[in-house]
């Protein structure tokens, strides 16, 4: 959807006569291409991030409750 947008804004760019010499199909497939591999890898961080137990101490007081009731 991203690249749909820049898309039209640079054939709306170049309609209206405006044109930025470094704003192409080139830059935007770049762009869209970096986007591809960044966000699967933002997503995999955060999950890792979330995953991991003993973070905070609150993480912690309970991993030791956990471990004092017998469940760990």
């Amino acid at each position: 959807m991203i690249g749909g947008a820049l898309g039209a804004l640079l054939l709306f760019f170049q309609s209206i006569g405006f044109q930025i010499e470094w704003f192409n199909e080139n830059t935007i497939n770049s762009f869209i291409n970096f986007l591809t591999a960044i966000v699967p890898l933002g997503f995999a961080l955060y999950g890792v991030y979330k995953n991991q137990y003993l973070l905070t101490n609150k993480a912690k007081e309970q991993e030791e409750f956990l471990k004092e009731q017998g469940f760990k």
